[in-house]
C-alpha cells in the first residue's frame, strides 16, 4: 500500500476502527489493488462494505460459504474487488475476537455472530424478574470471544426505589465477576453518558433476548433514532425481533456498535475458558479440593462444597456451572473423537464405583 492509499484508507476508515495494524496486515492485497473496508451489514449472501470508496454492495461467494465459522460476518476487515459487476470480497483478515454460539440445530456447527469486538454489551431488562443463569450463559460466550464483558441493566426508570435498584445491581455483580455492571435509562437519558464513555473509541457489539431493550439503547448510544422500536409483552417483557439483521454503526462520540437480533436461543460452542472466567471463584476454590479431578459433586475434601456449606458460595452458582460445563463438554465432545472417548471412560469409572458403593452396601446390610 503506498503511502498515499494509506493515508487515504486511515482517514476513511478509521472512525470504523481502522489502525496501523489493519492496515499492515492489508499491505499484501493492497499490491494486488484490493480496497479495504469493513463490513457494516451481511444478508442473503452479500454484504454492505464501508470503503474509502464509500459503501459498496459485494458479494461474499469466494469466502468458504460452506463453514458456518469462516464466513463473512459484520465487524470483519475485508479486501474487496476495486470494480466488477458483482464485485467479489476475496478474503477477510485474520480476527482478533470473534463472538460465536452453537447453532439452534442439532448438528455441532457454531455460528459466528460478529467479529473484532472490542467490548460486549448484555442488555438485561429490569422490565421483568432476573435470570442470572442467562446472564452468566451470555457472559461465557462474551469471555471466549475475546471481548471485554459489560451487562447493563435496561429500562431502570421501571425500578424507581434506589435501593432496591442498588440490590439487584448487585445481584448481577456477584453472578459477574470482573464485569462492569451498569444500571440505565434510556427513557430519561439515565446512565448513558457513563455507557458511552465506556466503549467510546472502540467496537462494541450489543447482545440480549428480545424485548430488553437493546434498540432503543442503540438508538439513545447513536444520538438519532436508526434502529426500530416495537413494544413488549406485558406479561413476559419479550418482543418480536425488531433488528433482523447486525448493523455496524457509528457512534457520534467515538467507536463503532454492532447490533444484533434477539437471541432467543444462547448456546455454548466450545466456551470453556469463558465458563472458568464467568465462574472465577469456584475454579479459584477447586485448586484446594482434595482430588484434582473432583466434580463437586459428594466428593471429600471439597473446597467448593465447603464454601457451600459455609456460605461463601451461592448453591445457585454451582449449579449453573456445572449446567454450561456439561453443555460446553458435549458440544466439544460432538467434535472431538479423543474427548468423546475420555468422557465414556470417564462414565464407566464413575459407574463402577457406583456399583461396587451398592454392592457393599448390600454386603453390610446382610
Amino acid at each position: 500500500m503506498t503511502s498515499t492509499s494509506r493515508s487515504t484508507a486511515h482517514s476513511a476508515l478509521s472512525p470504523y476502527g481502522w489502525d496501523e495494524d489493519w492496515a499492515d496486515a492489508f499491505a499484501p492485497y493492497a499490491a494486488e489493488g484490493l480496497l479495504p473496508g469493513r463490513v457494516v451489514r451481511v444478508d442473503r449472501g452479500q454484504c454492505d462494505v464501508v470503503t474509502p470508496d464509500g459503501v459498496l454492495r459485494a458479494d461474499t461467494a469466494f469466502v468458504t460459504p460452506h463453514d458456518p465459522l469462516r464466513v463473512v460476518c459484520t465487524g470483519d476487515w475485508v479486501a474487496v474487488e476495486p470494480d466488477g459487476n458483482p464485485r467479489y470480497v476475496r478474503t477477510y483478515l485474520p480476527r482478533r475476537t470473534a463472538f460465536v454460539r452453537s447453532t439452534s440445530s442439532k448438528r455441532s456447527e457454531g455460528q459466528i455472530l460478529a467479529a473484532n469486538v472490542d467490548h460486549a454489551i448484555v442488555a438485561v431488562s429490569l422490565a421483568v424478574e432476573l435470570d442470572l443463569a442467562r446472564v452468566e450463559r451470555f457472559l461465557a460466550l462474551a469471555w471466549e470471544s475475546g471481548a471485554q464483558p459489560l451487562v447493563v441493566l435496561t429500562k431502570a426508570d421501571l425500578v424507581p426505589d434506589p435501593v432496591t435498584l442498588a440490590h439487584l445491581v448487585q445481584d448481577v455483580e456477584t453472578s459477574a465477576p470482573g464485569v462492569t455492571v451498569l444500571a440505565v435509562s434510556a427513557a430519561l437519558g439515565e446512565g448513558l453518558d457513563v455507557l458511552a464513555a465506556v466503549v467510546g473509541g472502540g467496537t462494541a457489539v450489543l447482545l440480549g433476548q428480545s424485548g430488553a431493550g437493546k434498540s432503543t439503547l442503540a438508538n439513545a448510544l447513536l444520538g438519532e433514532d436508526v434502529m426500530d422500536v416495537q413494544a413488549t409483552r406485558d406479561v413476559d417483557g419479550k418482543g418480536r425481533h425488531t433488528t433482523t439483521t447486525r448493523n455496524l454503526l457509528v457512534m457520534p462520540g467515538g467507536g463503532v456498535l454492532i447490533d444484533t437480533p434477539g437471541l432467543r436461543g444462547v448456546g455454548l460452542w466450545d466456551a470453556g475458558s469463558g465458563v472458568g472466567q464467568v465462574f472465577a471463584e469456584i475454579e479459584e476454590l477447586a485448586r484446594d479440593c482434595r482430588f484434582h479431578d473432583c466434580a463437586h459433586e459428594s466428593e471429600p475434601g471439597c473446597a467448593v462444597l465447603a464454601a457451600i456449606d459455609d456460605g461463601e458460595l451461592p448453591e445457585r452458582r454451582l449449579e449453573s456451572y456445572r449446567k454450561l460445563m456439561r453443555e460446553n463438554q458435549r458440544i466439544v465432545a460432538k467434535t472431538d473423537a479423543r474427548l468423546r472417548a475420555e468422557i465414556r471412560k470417564e462414565w464407566k469409572r464413575r459407574g463402577a464405583i457406583g456399583k461396587a458403593a451398592m454392592e457393599a452396601k448390600r454386603g453390610h446390610l446382610r
